[in-house]
C-alpha cells in the first residue's frame, strides 16, 4: 500500500522528535517533464535534491509514499480511513505526523481525520502547495519545512499542537475550521470563524489558548467507517419544487447540509417547508450552515428561520461547509442512536464548531 522513506534518520544513541511524513500527492511533489511538456510526479527517494534543508532540521524525518497518488479531486472517504489506519498503525513509534495533500480537498480531509481520530493527543499537519516544487517560486519547500518544524515542536516533552491542523504560507489553522479560498495566491486558505493557531515569520508564534491542550490520559480512537448517503444542497433564489423533490426523495438518502442565507435563513413558502418536514419525519437529518464564510447560523433570529427550527432542521452554528459535511458522514456511520446523532450534529466533537 506504501513504501517508506527514512530521509533523516536517527543515528545510535540519538534522541530526536520524530516526524513521519506521508504523502499522497499533489501540486508539492510535482516536477516539469520537458520530454513530455508536462508536470509529473518526482521520486521521493529525492527529496533531499530538491529540499537540502531538511539535513538541518535536529528531528527524525520518515516519509510514506502511497503507492498510488492521489490527485486531491480524487480524495474519497476510503483514503481517509487509510490516512487514519497509517497514523494508527505508526502512531506509537512517531511523534507527529504530516500529511502532503493536494489544496482542493484538503480542508475536507483534514476534517474528516478530526473525527476519525479520536482521543488524538500528537499534531497531525496538512499542508500542500499552490505551486510545484520543481518549480522556481514554489511556496512547497517553505510550507513543507515549516509544517514539519511545528510538527516536531515540543515543550517539556509535550507537543505544542496536538490536533489535526493545515499549514499554508505562514498561517497554522485547525483544520476543522479551515476553508480553501484562494486558486491562484499563496495563502489559499482561511478561517473566518477560528483564530490561527500559529504564525510562521521570522520565529513561529503560537496562539496557545485557541490550541487543543495535550491531554495526558488521553488514548487513540481510530474509527473506520464514514456513511456516504448525504448531499450538500446550497438554496439560491429560484430553486423550484422539482429540484427540492427530486433531492429529498433519493431513496439512499440519510443526511443533508443545508447551506441556507445569512444567519440560516431560508425561504417560507409552504411547498419548501412542507418537503422538508416530510423527510425530516421519513428519518432524514438536515444540518444548517451558512453560504457565508463568516459569521454563524443562528436559527429564530429571523421569521425567516423559525420554521426551520420548528419542522426540526438542527442548527450547524458556525461550522464549514467542509466540516458538516464530514461531521454528518461520520456520525451516520458511528452513532447508531438517532436521538444522540442529532445531539451530537449540533455539540462540538473536536472544536469544529462554537456553541
Amino acid at each position: 500500500m506504501y513504501r517508506t522513506i527514512h530521509i533523516n534518520p536517527v543515528l545510535p544513541g540519538q534522541s530526536r522528535s520524530s516526524v513521519l511524513v506521508i504523502y499522497t500527492g499533489g501540486t508539492l511533489g510535482m516536477v516539469y517533464d520537458r520530454q513530455n511538456d508536462q508536470l509529473v510526479p518526482f521520486d521521493f527517494e529525492q527529496i533531499l535534491d530538491r529540499v537540502p534543508e531538511i539535513r538541518r532540521l535536529d528531528f527524525e524525518v520518515t516519509v510514506i509514499v502511497l503507492s498510488e497518488l492521489i490527485d486531491s479531486s480524487n480524495m474519497k472517504p476510503g483514503n481517509w480511513i487509510h490516512l487514519a489506519r497509517i497514523i494508527r498503525d505508526n502512531y506509537e513509534a512517531y511523534d507527529s505526523f504530516v500529511i502532503l495533500h493536494g489544496t482542493d480537498t484538503m480542508a475536507y480531509t483534514a476534517s474528516a481525520l478530526s473525527f476519525l481520530l479520536e482521543g488524538l493527543n500528537k499534531p497531525v499537519i496538512l499542508t500542500g502547495a499552490q505551486l510545484p516544487i520543481g518549480v522556481a517560486r514554489s511556496d512547497a519547500r517553505e510550507n513543507f519545512i515549516t509544517a514539519m518544524e511545528i510538527a516536531a515542536a515540543q515543550e517539556n516533552g509535550r507537543p505544542l499542537v496536538p490536533e489535526v491542523c493545515i499549514y499554508f504560507n505562514s498561517m497554522l489553522l485547525r483544520g476543522n475550521r479551515a476553508k480553501k479560498k484562494e486558486s491562484v495566491h499563496f495563502n489559499a486558505f482561511h478561517s473566518e470563524n477560528y483564530p490561527h493557531l500559529a504564525m510562521a515569520g521570522v520565529n513561529i508564534e503560537y496562539n496557545t489558548p485557541f490550541i487543543h491542550p495535550f491531554m495526558p490520559e488521553s488514548t487513540l480512537t481510530v474509527y473506520e467507517e464514514m456513511d456516504t448517503h448525504v448531499v450538500v444542497l446550497p438554496l439560491f433564489p429560484g430553486i423550484n419544487h422539482q429540484i427540492i423533490s427530486a433531492i429529498l426523495g433519493i431513496p439512499v438518502l440519510k443526511g443533508l447540509v443545508l447551506e441556507s442565507y445569512g444567519s440560516g435563513n431560508a425561504p417560507t413558502e409552504t411547498w419548501f417547508l412542507n418537503a422538508l418536514e416530510s423527510a425530516i419525519e421519513r428519518g432524514l437529518v438536515i444540518f444548517n450552515v451558512s453560504q457565508c464564510d463568516g459569521g454563524r447560523v443562528t436559527q429564530g433570529r429571523y421569521h425567516t428561520s423559525k420554521a426551520l427550527d420548528r419542522i426540526g432542521v438542527l442548527s450547524g452554528s458556525d461550522s464549514t461547509v467542509e466540516a458538516a459535511i464530514t461531521k454528518l458522514m461520520f456520525l451516520l456511520a458511528n452513532e447508531p442512536d438517532q436521538d444522540r446523532l442529532k445531539k451530537r450534529l449540533v455539540t462540538p466533537i473536536c472544536g469544529e464548531m462554537s456553541l
